[in-house]
């Protein structure tokens, strides 16, 4: 079993995979690459001034998988259910178990439908924490916002999610903050310290 599943890899999955990564939780990422980023280009991207969406995209891949998360590409899920004290997610190739779900799979609610979720309208029903009705599954981007599909918004409900599971499994609030001095072990030696 998994610590985290997460459905979709556009910026909104890929930000929750690095950030449970990058902190010790075992993830499994599931990117079939139907990400709306393949027709972007961005300039409005906080610290990035000009790229395009399928660079960004690689880099942001590259990222996630050097901080070991289990990214599965082009493998898709075709369920979510509840199982047990965690979930059961279902793709093409399997089954596999997750103590908590983050579903990133752009404006495209079905899973969450599926899965039970309270929905508030058209939009499945988060809070800050972007935890939905149902206890461990969570939801971000566009799924949950009616308007603001911008990629740095999904990244950020990514992040937030992925804290929020990171505040649960330690038992206390939980932030993710590295300093200069830190970095170079953080990223496993990624970087040069020079």
């Amino acid at each position: 079993m998994t610590d985290v599943a997460i459905v979709g890899g556009g910026p909104a999955g890929l930000s929750a995979g690095l950030f449970a990564g990058k902190n010790g939780l075992d993830a499994v990422l599931f990117d079939t690459d139907g990400t709306w980023m393949h027709k972007a280009h961005l300039f409005n991207y906080l610290g990035v001034g000009s790229v395009g969406g399928s660079e960004f995209m690689a880099t942001a891949r590259q990222q996630v998988d050097d901080f070991g998360v289990d990214r599965h590409q082009g493998e898709k899920v075709t369920g979510v259910a509840e199982s047990g004290d965690g979930f059961a997610v279902t793709t093409e190739d399997g089954e596999y178990e997750a103590d908590y779900v983050v579903l990133a799979t752009g404006a495209n609610r079905d899973l969450a439908e599926s899965l039970g979720c309270e929905f508030d309208g058209d939009l499945v029903d988060v809070g800050v924490s972007m935890e939905t009705s149902v206890d461990g599954a969570y939801a971000t981007g566009a799924m949950v916002r009616a308007e603001e599909w911008q990629a740095v918004i999904s990244a950020g409900d990514g992040a937030a999610a992925a804290l929020n599971i990171l505040s649960a499994e330690k038992g206390e609030h939980y932030h993710d903050f590295d300093v200069p001095d830190t970095a170079s072990s953080v990223f496993g030696g990624l970087i040069d310290d020079a």
